[in-house]
């Protein structure tokens, strides 16, 4: 599985980004996918994730209210909306993914990352 994730960028404290991973490579929808974000001199962390069909989300304790992640299937891609976002929002974030019937512990396949920037 191939994942490419987009839609980082530069954006204030409070506005909004959505962020995208397209998966190529194989079938889709029996693959699970999360998202993790690592920033500068700190460890990766889990952000989200998402099961094969949608029907099982998991989120951080403290994105939780702002950030949702969803999927389309039909277009191999997962999303990630990130809302109210906070300078501390500020990492690179990853897609993962694994084929997963549920929300794996673990992930085979990683995207390259994109950079978001909240400026305060």
């Amino acid at each position: 599985v191939q994942l490419q994730a987009s839609g980082g960028g530069l954006v204030q404290a409070g506005g909004s980004l959505r962020l995208s991973c397209a998966a190529s490579g194989r079938t889709f929808s029996n693959i699970a996918v999360g998202w993790f974000r690592q920033a500068p001199g700190k460890e990766r962390e889990f952000v989200a994730a998402i099961s094969w069909n949608g029907g099982i989300t998991s989120y951080a304790d403290s994105l939780k209210g702002r950030f949702a992640i969803s999927r389309d299937n039909a277009k191999n891609t997962v999303y990630l909306q990130m809302n109210s976002l906070k300078p501390e929002d500020t990492a690179v974030y990853y897609c993962a993914a694994r084929v997963s019937w549920t929300i794996p512990t673990r992930y085979d396949y990683w995207g390259q990352g994109t950079l978001v920037t909240v400026s305060s």
